[in-house]
């Protein structure tokens, strides 16, 4: 599935955001308007986080409106007593120095484990964690369990702005399979997909890499090698070019529901049909959930040709094609003042004495606009009583035990987590600007339960329309 396509779809149809009276979409076929620039990696335009991650260049206004993406780094995380680390996407600006992992939706500690719970609670779209950093040929690596049952699918995968993907997926239906695929620039090729056989992907830990290199990739369960793929073996003479993933990409791992009955029927075949949302997990402990226990990333060097103009961040050159060749080494600012800001202008809506107020209108397609408006976006996408956008694998050998081990997790501590999150946003400042009253309010009118709402942000994974 092309960038956990649906999840990411879902997902951010399930944002609540203020009232608009126009939804402005970007695809090959049309580009955002000036007043919201930036396409972001689920096809709307918007400004703010819409610029900042996966940001689509070739669909944006223009593509200096997408923001640089910062530079990899070498980084070992362990997930043990970790969410107070992770930082919201919805107040979340691109300072990569902030942290090395964004989320959206649910997260929480499982100290039983050592290890970080991405949770699905009932009729949600499901959770994704990101890394706040780039990535251009590297090695990465994930030990984790996946999730399990009908339509419930696990995703490991790194996504770049222009669509080329790198993908580990797991359908629940199956626990003793891991699929594999690739995309370049968003081009669907369903002959591209491969399967490794795993043992028990639920209730044991695996060790998934990536091995990104210019020439090949390789993917490997517990260090021993699944699938390559060559580049040389990508090469398309109509295009005269390479299919084959080569720009700076960011991580993404998630839980998401593929069997949803409002998923494309082809999308809900492949996750294994519809999704129960009353199987036994979601009695207990409440959500359908994957655990990540460590992700490992070690950078290579950038390819040799090129243009270097500093070592901050990536760009892309002036009537780019969007390939290898056309990657820039940068020094280039990337990130924002406010959610107003694009890389048009970046610090637009910036707060500059402290006499000024340090609210902002939100910047919808609409005039009117609400305090609760969680983006500065130009689209409303109400899911306040929707079901999720997924599949469903019926997986014979769940069992009771899997579904109560969670001691140190429930849904509680989620709403919890979120509140603290909040407190936290709300009592922070920025030293040489304010953020909007905005940006607050979206994490206080987060809520759980079977009207689970999400802000509108970045993550995940593409409403693109992209699906099977």
């Amino acid at each position: 599935m092309q960038l956990i396509a649906s999840l990411v779809l879902f997902v951010f149809s399930a944002v609540h955001v203020a009232a608009a009276d126009q939804v402005y979409y970007c695809n090959s076929t049309v580009s955002c308007p000036e007043e919201f620039p930036c396409c972001s990696q689920y096809g709307q335009c918007g400004t703010g986080e819409f610029c900042i991650s996966n940001c689509n260049p070739i669909f944006s206004f223009e593509p200096e409106a997408c923001m640089p993406e910062p530079v990899c780094k070498d980084i070992s995380t362990t997930f043990n007593n970790y969410t107070d680390k992770v930082v919201n996407i919805n107040t979340y600006l691109g300072n990569a120095s902030e942290a090395d992992w964004l989320y959206t939706g649910n997260i929480l500690d499982y100290d039983d484990e050592g290890s970080m719970i991405l949770a699905m609670p009932k009729n949600s779209g499901g959770t994704v964690l990101t890394s706040s950093k780039d990535v251009w040929y590297g090695k990465i690596s994930a030990r984790l369990k996946s999730s399990h049952l009908g339509g419930v699918v696990t995703a490991f995968i790194v996504f770049s702005g222009i669509q080329d993907e790198i993908d580990f997926e797991w359908v629940g239906a199956d626990i003793n399979t891991v699929q594999t695929n690739y995309y370049w620039q968003g081009l669907l090729d369903w002959h591209n997909s491969a399967n490794i056989t795993v043992n028990d992907t639920f209730n044991d830990y695996h060790t998934y890499e990536i091995d990104w290199h210019e020439d090949y990739t390789t993917w490997s369960v517990d260090g021993v090698i699944g699938r390559t793929l060559f580049k040389n073996a990508t090469w398309n003479e109509t295009l005269q070019a390479y299919k084959y993933p080569q720009t700076p990409s960011r991580i993404h791992l998630s839980i998401w529901p593929g069997g949803n009955a409002t998923n494309a029927e082809g999308t809900i075949a492949w996750a294994g049909g519809e999704i129960n949302w009353d199987a036994p997990d979601i009695q207990d402990p409440g959500y359908y959930y994957a655990i990540v226990n460590q992700i490992n990333v070690t950078c290579y060097d950038t390819p040799s040709g090129t243009t270097k103009n500093g070592s901050d961040s990536y760009t892309y050159k002036k009537d780019s094609k969007y390939l290898q060749d056309d990657v820039v080494l940068s020094s280039k600012r990337y990130w924002l003042s406010t959610d107003e800001g694009t890389g048009l202008n970046v610090t637009a809506g910036e707060v500059v004495s402290s006499s000024s107020s340090s609210s902002s209108s939100s910047k919808t397609s609409s005039s009117s606009s609400s305090a609760t408006s969680s983006a500065h976006n130009s689209t409303i996408a109400n899911n306040s009583s929707s079901a999720s956008t997924s599949t469903a694998y019926q997986n014979s050998s769940s069992s009771a035990s899997s579904s109560v081990r969670h001691t140190s997790a429930s849904i509680s501590s989620i709403t919890s987590r979120q509140a603290d999150a909040s407190a936290s946003t709300s009592a922070s400042s920025n030293s040489s600007t304010s953020r909007t009253s905005s940006r607050t309010s979206r994490m206080s009118s987060a809520n759980f339960g079977s009207s689970l709402r999400f802000d509108n942000l970045f993550v995940f994974l593409s409403a693109l329309g992209l699906l099977l």
